[in-house]
Parts: C-alpha cells; structure tokens; sequence
C-alpha cells in the first residue's frame, strides 16, 4: 500500500507526518470533512437540546432565546477551524461556556481537538480552566431540571473523559508517525547496505581482474622488449614472442572486458562462467612465466592441492602471480622460487624469493598498489603476509592462510 493510495481514509496529521505546529499549509482529507461534519452536527444537537430546555422556563425572556440561538449557531460554525487554530478555538468557546450552556457542546469538541493536536502543558492550561467553569456555569445559568452538584459532576467528568480521549488519539498518531519513520529508516539504511555491498563487490572484482590485467601486461612489456632489442633473433623465437604477446593481448583484452562489464551492470557480466583459479592450477601459472623466458623453481609440498578450500587456493594463485609479475618487472632475468606447504590443520604457507638482479634493464612502470592488495586479500582470508627486500638485494614475499582441517 503506497502512502498516497488511502490518504483519504487517514487524517491530515497523518498524511502529512506531522502533528504539531502551524498546519494553515495542511488540506483536509475525506475523513477530515465526515469527521468535521459529525462534530458540528454533534455540537448542534447538544446545543438544540440545551436551547430546548433553555426556552422550556417560561421565565426565560424570548430575547435571550434568540441571543442564545445565535451564539450556539457561531459556536457550532467555529468548530470548522479548530485544526488551523485549536488553542483559541478551545479557550474561547471555554469562556462563552460561562454563560451559554448551548455552547457546551462545541467546547468539549474544542477542547477533544485541543488534546489532539496541542502537547500536554497547553492541553493542561486550557482543562483546568475548563474544569473552573464547570461547576460556575451552573451557577450563573441553572438547570432547573438537576441540582448544581449534578450539574457539576456532569460537567467535570465530560471534560475530563473528552480530554483523555483526545491524549489518547494524539499518543495514537505519535506512534503511527513514529512506527512509520523507523520504516523509512530501516529501507534506507537497507538501500544504503546494498549500495555498500555492491560497491565492494566492484572493487573486489576490480581488484581481482588487477593481477590477472597486471600479469598479463607484463608478459606483453617483457616480449616485446625482447623483440626491440633482439631484432636479429632466430625466426623460431621471434615467432614464439609473437604467439604469447598476442595470446596476453587476447587473454588482457577479454579480461578487460570482463572487468567494464561487470562494473557497468554488477550480476550480469560473464566472469563467473569462467573458471576461477585454484591451488591445482598453481602449475599451469608456472609453466605460463617459464614459457615468457622465466628462471621459476616450484617447490610444491602440499599432498592434495584439490582439497584446498577454493577461496584459499585461490588467493594463493593471486599471491604467486602478483609475486612474478613484480620479479618479472623489477628483477628480469633472475631466478624466482615458489614454495607453497601446508595441509588441512596446518593452514597453507607460499613464498616466494628472487635474488637481486645482474644485468641492467629497463624498468617497466607499476601502480604500487599490488602488494598493498595481497596484503588486504590475505587478511580478508584470515591471514597474513609478509614482504619486503632481503640482505643480498632479493626481494620476499611470504604469506600464511588458514586451511581448517
């Protein structure tokens, strides 16, 4: 049910979240024009039945009759703004109360809009003095059909059930409005937790489809360097240069397309039909950087890579690529050593090292950003790493994940 589809069944505090304050910019609903229309008949046929018994005294001159037949008629009329202005709505028809008990009838309703619409301290004010004319009207304008006391009791008990009743519709709304605020509430931190999720399940992707761009670039540089500055290379070679760099060009084109995909329109790119890769295809990984010219020595004790959990095998192909992409960046031509131990229980522990490098070369330009990225990937599995240079000039990178027995 939308807020504006049964507006008309609701009051105008209701439909327009508010229940103090000015309302002059508030419109009354359908149920405010039956309500406002019950109310004036109500306080019309209070005020005939008291103008009845008022003419019923023979006593009663017809002046005052007619006087009291027109000012209960102006009670009843200013009943319609007893929303736009409650608190002199209420005390006025207080006071005319002293001497016109047909006005009795439009000042409970005052005084029931009052509770309604006012906050308890003014509601309290204007009671008491109501109560005050309770027993006074009586006094100054007796029925001669009841003594004072019951006219008294009458009278302070109408009051008080009419202001209790209106407390109890204005606790009522607060309510409503209340329920209904902590509603909105709830859907918009729930839209803004969804927005979050998906904002990092983009940067995940992003950061994931990195190391797989970075590795792939990197073959490219390091190829077509090769090709620069080897231009007298035998055919053979050549010809195998050219077959890599354009498998990485491939292979970082569909990548990159994977990558606008998924970010353009998260839950329909293509990237989870690919296979992900695990700690089996760790060789596969290994044979890649070997077939690019790469001294690498793998060094692989654990007895089951396939029961590696598929998260934990995963970041640790991430790791090892992310770790030769820098050595095939930084130290060219040096020789790297991948380790990799562990077992269930035992959690999953790779290095891997490289020597500093003993011939000059031109360095190729990276973010920075890499190891930073393995770092976070090896917390958010519940690990560590750990990396920097070594005594002889090398560089190490070592990190520890947990394999649950």
């Amino acid at each position: 049910m939308t807020r504006t589809e049964y507006r008309w069944l609701l009051p105008s505090a209701l439909a327009d979240d508010a229940l103090s304050g000015d309302r002059r910019g508030s419109r009354r609903t359908v149920r405010d024009w039956a309500v406002d229309l019950t109310a004036f008949l109500c306080a019309a046929g209070f005020g005939m039945a008291a103008l009845a018994a008022i003419e019923a005294d023979p006593t009663t001159p017809d002046a005052v009759v007619l006087a009291d037949s027109l000012i209960g008629a102006a009670s009843c009329c200013v009943l319609w703004v007893r929303r736009r202005w409650p608190v002199g709505v209420a005390v006025g028809l207080t006071v005319l109360s002293l001497v016109e008990p047909v006005a009795a009838g439009a000042m409970l309703i005052g005084l029931f809009s009052l509770a309604v619409h006012r906050p308890y301290k003014q509601v309290a004010l204007v009671g008491a003095g109501a109560l005050v004319v309770a027993p006074v009207q009586p006094l100054l304008r007796p029925d001669p059909e009841a003594s004072l006391f019951v006219s008294t009791v009458i009278g302070v008990l109408l009051v008080l059930l009419v202001l209790s009743w209106g407390m109890v519709v204005r606790s009522r709304r607060q309510l409503v409005v209340t329920l209904r605020e902590r509603a909105r509430r709830a859907e918009a931190e729930a839209a803004l937790r969804a927005e979050q999720a998906q904002r990092l399940a983009r940067e995940a992707i992003a950061r994931e489809m990195h190391d797989v761009l970075a590795h792939r670039l990197t073959l490219l540089s390091v190829h077509a360097g090769a090709l620069e500055f080897r231009p007298d290379a035998p055919t053979a070679e050549v010809a195998r240069a050219a077959g890599v760099i354009r498998d990485s060009a491939h292979e970082a084109l569909q990548d990159l397309r994977e990558i606008i995909g998924v970010l353009r329109a998260p839950g329909d790119g293509d990237e989870g039909n690919r296979p992900q890769p695990t700690l089996v295809t760790l060789d596969a990984l290994i044979d890649e950087s070997r077939s690019a010219g790469m001294d690498v020595t793998l060094a692989n004790s654990v007895a089951d890579p396939a029961r590696a959990p598929a998260a934990t095998g995963r970041t640790v192909y991430r790791i090892a690529q992310e770790a030769l992409t820098n050595a095939r960046k930084h130290a060219p031509g040096a020789p790297v050593h991948v380790g990799v131990a562990g077992g269930p229980g035992d959690g999953l522990t790779i290095e891997v090292r490289n020597p500093a490098p003993t011939e000059p070369f031109e360095p190729v330009p990276g973010s920075g950003q890499g190891l930073i990225g393995l770092t976070e990937r090896a917390g958010l599995a519940g690990g560590s790493l750990e990396h920097g240079p070594r005594p002889d000039g090398g560089f190490t990178v070592e990190a520890r994940l947990p394999w649950p027995a």
